[in-house]
């Protein structure tokens, strides 16, 4: 079949594909664009099949670059912007990654990942005019094709990468279509980071349905509210933290009538949260979707929201979803009536071919979220993925972040949670035993700090004598939350 952007060109050559600051890219410009970069990247020798990891912000050349690996029949892999250069290099090392394109002010921090012709800066593949021939403004694709692989917080403590074919990203673009209902003049604002699946499926998304996507380079609720204004915004997709955000930027200001969705997920949206945005004229449809399902999995209209603001809706058309006994187990007990919580499992042509190096998903993915069906079957998620730390739209999972504790000489145990945070939902918190009684937070902070990314780094430090143990022997995370609270009260 036809590559989707050059399809959508001959359909729509004159249509608003892409808008950043002021400027419009038509699909005419946006696919010569594209040809450019794949005769450049094809220059260089990326051939099909290879894995091109992508470090850079949300900027045109991302959007260009998405399109431009999907014609070449090679596989994104697209790498966080806040890891330290040790945990870059080692999603670089694990997926096996033939080529790094990275912002210019990047350079020095990935040198050595790779050899020197396979680092591509971005500088390198500016400009439109290198297919001077037109040999790459269309090519055939394969759906089964693999499309990108991306990293992320599984339920073993480490970040796994999730395989997700061409075929998986567009079930999934169909399903919400039919959910959500598709304008031809729509433009979706993307101030989503384009390294999350929220970001590249909006852009994947909005070259099917022929409508244009609104970039902005970060989130700035002034700059949010200008572009709803201005660019005549029909959607938005954010997080929880966002919207509190953006809420309390305008607490008088309603949003334009132009928008008619704002799609709020990536995390649990805390029920007052939602009444109140309802009630200062968001059109909310809150969503429940992960990674390894591209995005969506169920999400709840406008005047479902209305109706049962605590829940996320029904599952997306061709997405199946069961309340199951907890743990991943190759035949999961499905018994679960109405109401009762358990495990979330999923199944449908939108989930992932697998986690890299692991078998792949046959039938039923364990996702480690906690919800119920009511009897409607309508879904209520109550806990993402136990154990693990959503703090602004960012997965932290707490055996990575105690791992890189432990390796602290003056550290004899750590355990991480997660505790409320009314701005980003919730914050990493540690409780430390210690082996030097001189340490101190601050130099564990420091230390942390050379390590990881900034939004895994536990807010609060707390030193212990001992951790809670549950009778097997096992860290009791609740009670690790009670020391915390109790901490904070006292």
């Amino acid at each position: 079949m036809e590559d989707f952007l050059a399809a959508r060109t001959r359909v729509s050559p004159d249509a608003p594909a892409l808008i950043f600051e002021g400027r419009i890219w038509t699909y005419t410009r946006l696919n010569r664009e594209v040809a450019g970069v794949c005769a450049r990247l094809a220059h260089a020798g990326v051939r099909r099949g290879d894995r091109v990891g992508v470090l850079l912000g949300n900027v045109p050349l991302y959007v260009v670059l998405i399109h431009a690996l999907i014609r070449m029949r090679a596989v994104i892999v697209p790498h966080n912007l806040r890891l330290k250069p040790v945990e870059l290099g080692d999603q670089v090392y694990r997926a096996e990654v033939a080529w790094l394109v990275h912002a210019p002010e990047r350079g020095d921090s990935v040198q050595g990942m790779l050899a020197g012709d396979r680092l591509i800066s971005a500088e390198e593949l500016s400009g439109s005019d290198f297919d001077r021939e037109g040999a790459w403004e269309g090519r055939p694709i394969d759906p089964a094709d693999d499309w990108g692989l991306l990293f992320t917080s599984g339920t073993t403590g480490t970040p796994r990468g999730a395989v997700i074919s061409l075929a998986a990203m567009h079930a999934g673009a169909v399903a919400s279509a039919f959910r959500l209902g598709t304008l031809p003049d729509d433009r979706w604002l993307l101030v989503m980071p384009l390294y999350h699946i929220g970001g590249l499926a909006i852009v994947f998304r909005c070259c099917l349905y022929g409508t244009a996507v609104v970039l902005q380079d970060g989130f700035d609720p002034e700059a949010v509210w200008s572009a709803l204004a201005r660019d005549r915004v029909s959607l938005v997709s954010v997080v929880p933290t966002m919207l509190r955000r953006l809420m309390a930027q305008a607490p008088d200001r309603k949003p334009p009538d132009a928008l008619r969705l704002a799609l709020v997920g990536g995390a649990a949206a805390p029920e007052e949260l939602v009444v109140e945005a309802i009630g200062q004229g968001w059109p909310l449809a809150l969503t429940y979707g992960l990674t390894e399902a591209v995005s969506q999995v169920a999400t709840a209209t406008t005047q479902s929201v209305r109706r049962k603001p605590g829940s996320v809706g029904r599952p997306l058309m061709g997405t199946r979803v069961r309340i199951g006994a907890p743990g991943a187990c190759e035949f999961p007990r499905f018994d679960f009536p109405p109401g009762e919580p358990g495990e979330i499992y999923v199944a449908g042509p939108s989930l992932m071919r697998g986690y890299l190096g692991e078998s792949p998903i046959e039938g039923w993915l364990a996702t480690g979220d906690i919800g119920f069906l009511d009897a409607d079957g309508d879904l209520a998620v109550l806990q993402r993925r136990t154990d693990l730390i959503v703090s602004g739209g960012e997965n932290v999972y707490p055996a990575e972040v105690e791992r890189v504790l432990a390796s602290h000489a003056g550290i004899r145990e750590a355990c991480v949670v997660g505790i409320e945070d009314d701005e980003w939902g919730q914050r990493p918190a540690a409780v430390v035993v210690r082996r030097d009684p001189a340490l101190t937070a601050a130099e564990i902070d420091v230390y942390l700090r050379q390590r990881m990314a900034g939004y895994k780094l536990p807010g609060r430090i707390l030193f212990v004598d001992e951790l809670p143990c549950t009778p097997s022997g096992k860290v009791c995370r609740p009670d690790v939350i009670g020391i915390l609270a109790r901490d904070q009260g006292a």
